[in-house]
């Protein structure tokens, strides 16, 4: 899956594609490449989701510390 359109799915879209990878790779049917290829995209998706809830954790900080949301920056520009 290309970089760009990771980047714009959601955790849940994430979630859900990464636990099909799972389920492929778990399945026993798949070529040592195409397994390599899953496994490879499973873990980008695997960041792609860390990274979502890290700024989730970091935004949820926020509001526990001052009562209100302010701008948020993404964890990229931290």
């Amino acid at each position: 899956m290309e970089k760009e359109k990771r980047g714009k799915m959601t955790f849940e879209e994430a979630l859900k594609r990464l636990e099909g990878l799972i389920e492929k790779m778990e399945g026993g049917e798949l070529s040592l490449n195409e397994s390599l290829e899953n496994f490879q995209e499973g873990m980008e998706l695997a960041r792609h989701c860390r990274q979502i809830l890290t700024e989730a954790e970091y935004r949820v900080e926020i509001l526990l510390q001052d009562g209100e949301l302010t701008e948020f920056k993404e964890a990229e520009e931290l």
